[in-house]
């Protein structure tokens, strides 16, 4: 049996070694340049950022190590994880001894639930979640190992430790925010020798007698752990965490950046519109009701949420995914309907508005095609978790896996302090003038 500790630990010597010899042999080579209107526009596309476990690919979408994520649909969360470190699938006995291990950690302090309860009635759940999960920061392994003098090559192990009890909980603390925010009940308690996600499912306390729920919620988390390391909240963990600030600090911060409406709660938005449409037109609209819709959201000065990405040039392979899964298992959904019918109208309508756009003299849409916020709170909402503010608790669950393997990687390939250049506005336009 080969233990995700003892698996990464043979990989990470691997690769420390790599990222010497390029620094040693190519470290001058210039692999990019940046223009101004990426300096202004957030940096978007500059390549100066390394990451282990992801890419997307504009034409093909998420790669999770060398493999498409269509590939990787059926894995369970404790699995993807496995897969993100080492770029390998568990054996039967390494994921049960992952599991084992979540098992053991999974027991929330109780002064987490004293603070919570000693929060506004109306906190956010995101509010809820980040301040959880700071608080335990007096839980940390990595910040006690510090101050003891810990070696830099064993950051890692220390940062594992703490992201496996980060994990372990963090489903038992988003569920226990559910029902304590929602008047839902009591707060459960995870149960040893289930899969993370079921055991996720079941402590939401959600209806599920033939277990689609919980099947969702495997593929809920497991479509949302990774996507690259530019995004924000990938970014915003790295970067706290590149300070050697322990990953409490760290994923507290990167939820913060996962909480904004252009990242992780762009799925309340979504289904913001679809409720609004289907308002107007009574249920599902027809083909040239939603067409009229969609246009003069368009004409508006406003975008159709849920289609387009700052990336991807095609249909999200996590949109497909979750597609797939509410044909097999809501197809007499009706608000599945409303978003399938959405999906066939929608790409055309924007195309054709992109053509408008061009003729205007104006830029033309990059992208017309779903991405994942598109249908997620669709199948959520179907199950009975109509709290919207909550859904982006549920995408949290999920990216924390990624936010976390970044950051034990970058930890034991030794990556230094984030610490780009910035320059003035003045210097910018002095800089341009003087070419």
């Amino acid at each position: 049996m080969a233990t995700l500790h003892e698996v990464l630990q043979e990989k990470v010597l691997v690769k420390r070694k790599r990222i010497a010899e390029l620094n040693k042999n190519y470290g001058d080579v210039v692999l990019s340049q940046v223009t101004v209107r990426q300096i202004l526009g957030g940096a978007r596309g500059v390549k100066m950022l390394l990451c282990n476990t992801s890419v997307v690919d504009p034409d093909k979408g998420l790669i999770v190590r060398d493999r498409p994520l269509a590939e990787l649909t059926n894995l369970l969360p404790e699995e993807m994880l496995f897969l993100l470190l080492t770029g390998e699938m568990p054996d039967e006995e390494g994921k049960a001894d992952l599991q084992r291990q979540l098992d053991r950690r999974s027991q929330v302090p109780e002064y987490v639930w004293h603070a919570l309860r000693a929060l506004p009635k109306n906190s956010t759940p995101m509010c809820m979640l980040d301040t959880a999960v700071l608080m335990m920061n007096n839980e940390s392994v990595f910040r006690r190992w510090y101050k003891a003098g810990m070696k830099r090559e064993d950051y890692w192990k220390a940062t594992l430790e703490d992201s496996l009890s980060i994990l372990a909980k963090l489903p038992v603390i988003a569920a226990g925010i559910y029902r304590m925010r929602f008047d839902h009940g009591s707060i459960m308690q995870w149960t040893p020798g289930l899969d993370y996600a079921a055991n996720f499912a079941n402590m939401l306390g959600v209806a599920d007698p033939v277990g689609a729920f919980a099947k969702l919620m495997r593929l809920y988390v497991t479509l949302h752990t990774d996507h690259e390391g530019g995004n924000v909240s990938a970014n915003t963990t790295c970067t706290v965490g590149s300070a050697l600030s322990d990953p409490y600090y760290a994923i507290s911060a990167g939820l913060n950046g996962l909480a904004g409406p252009l990242h992780g709660s762009a799925n309340q938005e979504c289904m913001t519109w679809i409720l609004n449409l289907r308002e107007k037109f009574h249920g599902t609209p027809s083909e040239e009701e939603l067409r009229e819709f969609a246009f003069n959201t368009l004409r508006s000065g406003q975008v159709v949420p849920g289609y387009g990405h700052a990336v991807l040039r095609c249909v999200d392979p996590r949109f497909t995914a979750f597609h797939d899964f509410a044909k097999q298992y809501l197809p007499d959904s009706e608000i599945f309907e409303t978003v399938d019918k959405v999906f066939e109208v929608v790409p055309k309508v924007l195309q054709e508005y992109s053509k408008e756009r061009v003729q205007a003299g104006k830029k033309p849409i990059a992208n017309c095609w779903p991405n994942v916020d598109a249908i997620s709170g669709a199948l959520v909402r179907h199950f009975g978790i109509t709290e919207f503010s909550y859904y982006t608790v549920l995408f949290a669950v999920g990216r924390t896996i990624g936010l976390l393997a970044q950051l034990i990687l970058a930890r034991a390939l030794g990556f230094p302090i984030t610490r780009p250049k910035s320059v003035s506005l003045d210097w910018l336009e002095n800089e341009v003038k003087g070419k």
